[in-house]
């Protein structure tokens, strides 16, 4: 879980302060474990596109965050 959310927190707040990273690793913690857990020791970019392909079944909060950081 640990190398789980070190992994969201690179692909979605790589260039934010400390203090903007919980919120993407909050949102997005649940989707990456229900639609992506078989990609997550393949790389960040794995999980990304794993996210970026389960777009439509990804909560609003986790969308969001993918938005926000222009993806």
């Amino acid at each position: 879980m640990t190398r789980f959310l070190f992994i969201v927190s690179l692909i979605l707040c790589a260039s934010a302060a400390s203090a903007q990273q919980q919120p993407g690793q909050d949102a997005c913690a649940r989707d990456v474990s229900r639609h992506c857990r078989a990609v997550m020791n393949n790389g960040d970019g794995a999980v990304l596109a794993c996210l970026k392909q389960n777009r439509a079944k990804l909560s609003k909060a986790c969308d969001k965050v993918l938005t926000d950081h222009g993806q």
